[in-house]
C-alpha cells in the first residue's frame, strides 16, 4: 500500500526493541512513498541507518522521566513540528506520548503508540500519576495503538478509555530463515563457541528485563546441566551491577547490530522480564526456530503458545530454573519447540501484516479529517 502523507515519529529513546521498531516502520514509509522525519535523540548507529534510508532526523533530546525538562521539550518539539509539517504524529512511548498528546492536542492526526503501558514500570504515587495521565491523555489522540490484545486489555481494566487498534509485533521472516541441519554449529564457530548448552537473553541490561534472574539461578542451572552457558546480549544500566556479580558461566556480550548468530548457536532463548508489550527479542528467536522461556507477562502467553516453550510465573526462580534445565538438558525438545514456534511467527507475526496496517490506519486517519 501507497504512502503520501508527511510523517513525523516521536520518541524519547532509540534503544532497545522500540528503536529498531522505529527505524524499521521509518524506512518501509519511506518505501511506500511517505516523507518521513523522526524526532528522537542524537546519536547512535540507528540514527545513521535512518538518514541512509531517506529519514529525516531531528535531534530531540528528551528525557524518559516527566520534570523539569518539560517546558524545553515542549518547545523544542513545537519548533520541529512547524519545521517538518507533518499530516501525521505517530507517537511511541510514555514521554513523547505525554509530549506530544499536550503539544498537539487533536489538531493534527495523531497515533499514540505505549509499547507497553508506563505505569506498569512504575510504583506508588507515581505509579498512580503515570495511570491518571494516561486516563486523561487518551483522549488527545485519534488512536491509541496496542501491540497485543494484552495491552489493550489492561489498559481498558485501568480505565483508559480510547480508540484502541491493535497490531501485534512482527518480524522479517526473510531474514530469519528456517535453519538447515549444521546451522547452529557453524554459527558457534563462527563466534568461538563449543557444544556446551548455551542459554542467550537478548535486550537491554535493565529491570524491565531482570536479567538478575538468571544470575539467581545460574548456579544451579550449572549443577543441573554440567558446562551450560549463559549469554546476555545487550547493554544498559544494570551491566555494571550485574558484571560485578561474577557468576561462572555467565558472558556479557555487550551491545550487537545483528543477533541472528547468536541466535544460531542458542540452545535455547529466555527472557524473564517483569513488563512487555510484546517482545521483539522473543519473536526473532522463534523466527530463529529457537525454544523460549519467557515470565507471563503481557504480550509473552499471546506468543509463546503450547508447544513453543514454557511460560513460567514472574519473580518464581524456582519455575524459571525448572524450564531452562529441562531445555538445556534435552536437544530434541528444544528444536521441537523451535519449529512450532516458528510455525507460529509465519502464521501470526509477519511483519508485513503489521506495516501494512499501520499505513492503512494512516489513510483512514487521513480520510476522516476531509
Amino acid at each position: 500500500m501507497l504512502l503520501t502523507q508527511r510523517v513525523l515519529h516521536v520518541c524519547e529513546s532509540t534503544v532497545g526493541g522500540v528503536g529498531v521498531f522505529i527505524r524499521d516502520l521509518a524506512l518501509d514509509q519511506v518505501h511506500r512513498g511517505a516523507t518521513v522525519a523522526v524526532a528522537v535523540p542524537g546519536g547512535g548507529p540507528l540514527l545513521d541507518d535512518l538518514l541512509a534510508g531517506g529519514v529525516r532526523v531531528f535531534p530531540w533530546d528528551a528525557r524518559p522521566e516527566p520534570g523539569p525538562s518539560l517546558p524545553r521539550e515542549l518547545v523544542r518539539l513545537t519548533r520541529i513540528i512547524d519545521a517538518f509539517g507533518p499530516e501525521v504524529i505517530h507517537l511511541h512511548s510514555s514521554k513523547a506520548g505525554l509530549v506530544g498528546r499536550l503539544l498537539v492536542r487533536g489538531r493534527r492526526p495523531t497515533i499514540m503508540q505505549p509499547h507497553s503501558w508506563s505505569f506498569f514500570a512504575k510504583t506508588g504515587r507515581v505509579r498512580d500519576a503515570a495511570l491518571l495521565w494516561e486516563r486523561v491523555g487518551s483522549r488527545l489522540a485519534d488512536v491509541v495503538l496496542c501491540v497485543s490484545e494484552d495491552e489493550r486489555r489492561l489498559g481498558g481494566v485501568e480505565g483508559v478509555r480510547a480508540e484502541f487498534r491493535v497490531l501485534p509485533n512482527g518480524v522479517d521472516l526473510a531474514s530469519f530463515t528456517r535453519p538447515a541441519p549444521g546451522d547452529r554449529g557453524a554459527a558457534r564457530l563462527r563466534l568461538g563457541l563449543g557444544d556446551e548448552p548455551l542459554a542467550v537473553c537478548l535486550g537491554r541490561l535493565h529491570r524491565q528485563k531482570n536479567q538478575a534472574a538468571l544470575l539467581d539461578v545460574w548456579p544451579d542451572v550449572r549443577a543441573a546441566v554440567p558446562g551450560a552457558r549463559l549469554a546476555l546480549i545487550g547493554d544498559g544500566p544494570d551491566r555494571r551491577d550485574l558484571a560485578a556479580r561474577e557468576v561462572e558461566g555467565v558472558e556479557l556480550v555487550g551491545q550487537i547490530d545483528d543477533p541472528r548468530s547468536w541466535l544460531a548457536a542458542a540452545s535455547l532463548v529466555v527472557q524473564p522480564s517483569r513488563w512487555e508489550g510484546m517482545s521483539l527479542s522473543v519473536l526473532e528467536a522463534m523466527a530463529a526456530a529457537r525454544s523460549v522461556v519467557v515470565t507471563d507477562v503481557p504480550g509473552m502467553r499471546e506468543v509463546v503458545v503450547d508447544g513453543a516453550g514454557a511460560v513460567v510465573a514472574p519473580e518464581q526462580p524456582a519455575e524459571l530454573l525448572a524450564a531452562v534445565v529441562r531445555r538445556l538438558g534435552d536437544v530434541d525438545l528444544g528444536d521441537a519447540e523451535g519449529r512450532t514456534g516458528r510455525a507460529w511467527v509465519e502464521a501470526h507475526h509477519d511483519r508485513r501484516v503489521q506495516f501494512d496496517g499501520i499505513a492503512a490506519l494512516y489513510d483512514e486517519l487521513e480520510r476522516r479529517r476531509k
